[in-house]
């Protein structure tokens, strides 16, 4: 029993401290999860060996892990930069003449440096809103979507990521505890992403497409 109280009154004790937590600076590490998608208003359609391909976005999200660190300038109103590692991605149905093929789908992910810039606003002590542009550098990817475009026209074709280095934007809300942090977000690209070559000849405007994400992270400030 002596043992227990000791344990509970620390814990009190070490949340007092960080309820009381409220510097003008911040530097913190935060982790979390992203669900995103790739899609556009417009599809691919092919034709290969009298067959006719039809690739179609998919309203599926692809979830993967985002983490890095974050700087924040401020109280009420603040600026905060991020570094951040993000794994994003999207799917693609797949049809022949109309149905869907052995495959179904295509799923593409690939790894960036995105660095969001922030300006928020603190409504309430736990409460703050904020938004910002961000710029998203690609990493690598997983190549299965020119994969899929070889199989329809025998190597003819060339899919890629376009413009490796892309611009957004992030907007949500955040919740802050003490040294603890929660932020939920929606990201959204002003570039395309996705632009398929065939033979050398760009067909952007054809297949052009643009990445989005929801995002959930939490986060600890050291400083």
């Amino acid at each position: 029993m002596k043992n227990m109280f000791i344990v509970l009154c620390a814990l009190c004790i070490s949340y007092s401290a960080s309820a009381q937590y409220d510097p003008a600076f911040r530097f913190g590490i935060k982790a979390g999860a992203n669900l995103s998608n790739i899609n556009g208003s417009n599809d691919l359609s092919l034709n290969s060996g009298g067959n006719a391909f039809n690739f179609k976005d998919n309203d599926n999200r692809s979830l993967g892990f985002v983490g890095g660190v974050f700087f924040r300038f401020g109280k009420n109103v603040y600026i905060q930069p991020e570094f951040l590692l993000s794994q994003k991605g999207g799917r693609f149905n797949v049809y022949e003449d109309g149905v869907q093929n052995s495959d179904g789908k295509v799923d593409v992910r690939f790894s960036n440096l995105d660095v969001p810039v922030l300006f928020g606003v603190r409504i309430a002590r736990f409460f703050r809103i904020n938004v910002g542009p961000m710029a998203s550098l690609r990493l690598n990817s997983n190549g299965k979507l020119g994969d899929s475009f070889d199989d329809v026209t025998g190597s003819n074709s060339e899919a890629e990521f376009k413009n490796r280095l892309a611009y957004g934007y992030q907007a949500g809300v955040g919740f802050d505890f003490g040294r603890l942090s929660l932020d939920v977000r929606y990201e959204g690209n002003f570039t395309e992403v996705v632009n398929v070559n065939f033979n050398n000849s760009t067909t952007a405007s054809q297949f052009g497409k643009k990445g989005n994400l929801f995002q959930a992270t939490l986060g600890f400030s050291i400083l």
